[in-house]
């Protein structure tokens, strides 16, 4: 099938195919993370991102170029978990921003969005690294550069483009000698070209976006809310406004604030379960009432109506309206605390530290950290997550500590899009490193002394993390079996047995120096205290000059976490 042009419509498709094949395949991605640790998460990551995006594209109904860039690039932007999921972001981010004043893609635009794809990707990331999903979508960029300019076929095109991607992918292990040693492709890149997989199945006619459950994707560990689900009965006798009535405003002249104040206003005068969101030229409105027609007459005083839908409550029991009240109440009670929150005046200074274990979180927490994410398992919260948090510490500069360098780039991204504050990244890599930059905060220095301090000591740290093998593999030159107990330091493997105690004393041996004075243990959640202690004795014995503390972090999947400084 000959196709010389893309539309909106085909593009929404191909997009859905593309998050669809990503989310099938994730688990194998997975598997693909260089370390075999429990919570290697690329894919995950990766899936999370798209299917934030997904949600907003499945919503339009009629989409243009310009709908579609934005719902892929806010979505994407939003949902990013991961260094995987930043930087796929991005590369939505800079192909959208080269087609959403288009109304149809032919090969010269495609080519221009593919390499400003992958210079927006590069832009994104410090110190790149080749060998990885960078590397691949550069490969791509620069195959459609040879081909897209003077081809009258899309698919024809779109297949040597996958073909040189692939490629790419394949001799990742010969640019990271890590990836060779481990006997794997970069998991990034596998995942740009499952994206880029799916979309061509569809182009060609071999996929179905239209199947694809935006639902079955996980925020934190824990699944998303359907949209619409909830009890199969209501008592329409407790139902004091009969109609749920929405629609979206597309606006036509001001509205600032105080308009929105107003608007809500009236609302509640003629309903309830009400939610007003504006978004720079649209407003989002809901409402409970009994006469639907105010509520659009008054939509229609400032503009153009839209994705207008009203449902009669006391006829329709099922599932869909009781979850769908349930979640619009929530979103109404986070909008009633942000305008309580923004009656408070802003202190000069906040913490937000990501976390993993209720004694972790505590002790950030006692060091005066005003918000703890939790991370979860995979300790991977989205860019919006930590966004969040940082908008609800209400302070006019905050400290973020990522404590995981799979988090720093959706960290940096939340700070560029605060806008109320000033937000300063500080690149902890671990936990060790975040309690060690919370601690030389001074008070009354600027940021940039705090944040060059706070770097500056926590960069002093020695770390490691205990945990067990997921597969056979060999890192560093040391043979892994599935189950061995792996301790994983700053720069790479340090130690690898099979009993957790020698490993965490072989870690210790490893970093620990003559200059060294304290060494903490932080025991997981399987670990006990008395275990905790009869090993933090063995290590006195080892280091008799050195101070061993010992805490109960709580953290799933790590057996210990190791510091040494």
């Amino acid at each position: 099938m000959k196709i010389n042009r893309i539309d909106a419509s085909m593009l929404k498709n191909m997009f859905l195919s593309g998050a669809k094949r990503l989310d099938k395949n994730k688990e194998y991605i997975n598997e693909l993370n260089v370390f075999p640790v429990p919570d290697g998460d690329t894919g995950t990551n990766m899936t999370m991102t798209i299917m934030s995006a997904a949600r907003e594209v499945s919503a339009i109904d009629e989409p243009t170029m310009a709908s579609l860039a934005k719902a892929i690039s806010q979505g994407a932007l939003r949902g990013a978990r991961g260094n995987s999921g930043v930087i796929l972001s991005q590369l939505f981010r800079g192909f959208t921003r080269e087609i959403k004043e288009q109304t149809e893609l032919d090969g010269p635009v495609l080519e221009r969005a593919l390499r400003r794809a992958s210079e927006t990707a590069y832009k994104a990331v410090m110190k790149p690294k080749e060998g990885t999903i960078l590397t691949v979508a550069r490969g791509i960029s620069e195959k459609a550069g040879d081909i897209l300019e003077s081809s009258s076929d899309l698919t024809e095109a779109f297949q040597k483009i996958i073909e040189h991607g692939n490629y790419m992918l394949s001799i990742t292990p010969e640019m990271l000698p890590v990836l060779k040693q481990a006997g794997v492709i970069d998991s990034g890149g596998k995942g740009l070209m499952t994206v880029l997989e799916g979309a061509y199945a569809y182009m060609i006619g071999e996929d179905d976006a239209q199947e694809l459950d935006t639902s079955s994707a996980t925020t934190n560990g824990q699944p998303v809310p359907e949209r619409k689900m909830g009890l199969d009965e209501i008592e329409t006798a407790d139902i004091k406004f009969g109609y749920c009535t929405e629609f979206i405003v597309m606006l036509e002249k001001k509205f600032d604030d105080e308009d929105e104040k107003q608007f809500k206003a009236y609302l509640s005068s003629i309903g309830d379960s009400i939610v007003c969101v504006a978004d720079e030229d649209i407003v989002k409105v809901h409402v409970h009432t009994n006469d639907p027609g105010l509520a659009i007459q008054k939509g229609l005083s400032y503009g153009s109506l839209t994705s207008m839908k009203i449902d009669n409550m006391r006829e329709e029991h099922h599932e869909r309206l009781f979850k769908d009240a349930e979640k619009l109440a929530e979103e109404q009670k986070k909008e009633d605390e942000k305008e309580a929150s923004a009656a408070v005046p802003m202190k000069e200074t906040g913490f937000v530290s990501i976390s993993v274990g209720e004694g972790i979180s505590k002790i950030f927490q006692d060091l005066g950290v005003d918000f703890v994410v939790e991370g979860g398992q995979t300790m991977n919260p989205s860019t919006a997550d930590i966004l969040d948090a940082v908008e609800k510490v209400h302070a006019k500069t905050v400290y973020v500590m990522p404590n995981n360098k799979n988090i720093i780039l959706a960290a940096q991204q939340a700070a560029e899009l605060a806008k109320d504050c000033r937000v300063v990244v500080i690149p902890s890599t671990n936990i060790p490193q975040g309690i060690a930059a919370i601690i030389n905060y001074i008070e009354g220095e600027t940021p940039e002394e705090n944040s060059a301090r706070m770097i500056e000591e926590m960069q002093k740290i020695r770390s490691a993390q205990v945990t067990y093998s997921i597969r056979d593999t060999e890192i560093d030159g040391k043979q892994i079996k599935e189950g061995d107990i792996m301790g994983i330091g700053d720069k790479g493997l340090l130690a690898v047995g099979d009993d957790i105690d020698q490993t965490v004393i072989d870690c210790v041996k490893a970093m620990a120096d003559e200059d060294t004075e304290i060494i903490s243990l932080y025991h997981g959640a399987d670990v006990t205290d008395e275990s905790c202690s009869a090993l933090a004795e063995k290590i006195g014995q080892l280091c008799p000059d050195c101070d061993v503390e010992v805490y109960n972090g709580g953290q799933p999947i790590y057996y210990y976490v190791i510091s040494a400084e």
